[in-house]
């Protein structure tokens, strides 16, 4: 258990006493309403866990090394900024996916532009909501004028920690 572990049960802890004390059934719905939200949570959870065993069998970590290790320099911010936006999925997938990426020796410039590119572009985000919700113009409009963030922010953690 990390110590951010225990942060978030100290807070769960906080909240459900605070909870009983404005009304002692809250906890209780709190509960049921947590419980819920894991068993719906669960089947994806599982599937992502297994999707990231498989990708941290299938790349090897001189394949990370080589695309996005110290040594690749600018290949390096380039392959996390597109592989963020091929990430399909939401958290329970980018970031198992990102640690088998760190675990395996990719830089931090290039897991910074992997995760800035996948929160800013992420494809399935952009043609499953924004696109349909929001129409092309909005979308250009959006991403046009953030397309260089990814980069800048990975090239600004190789400058600040001369990664």
């Amino acid at each position: 258990m990390h110590k951010f572990d225990l942060i978030i049960y100290g807070l769960a802890l906080a909240v459900t006493v605070a909870a009983y004390f404005r009304d002692p059934g809250l906890p209780a719905v709190g509960l049921r309403a947590g419980a819920q939200l894991l068993l719906d949570v669960l089947p994806r959870l599982v599937a992502a866990l297994v999707l990231t065993g498989m990708i941290q069998v299938m790349i090897s970590p001189e394949w990370i090394q080589h695309w996005l290790g110290r040594g690749s320099t600018h290949r390096a911010i380039f392959a996390g900024f597109v592989a963020g936006i091929l990430t399909p999925g939401g958290p329970l997938v980018s970031f198992p996916i990102m640690a088998v990426f760190y675990k395996g020796g990719a830089s931090l410039s290039a897991l910074v532009a992997y995760m800035t590119s996948w929160s800013l572009f992420g494809f399935q985000r952009v043609i499953a909501w924004e696109l349909p919700f929001m129409g092309t113009r909005f979308l250009l409009a959006r991403v046009l004028p953030t397309l260089v963030f990814p980069i800048v922010a990975g090239y600004l953690v190789r400058f600040i920690y001369h990664d």
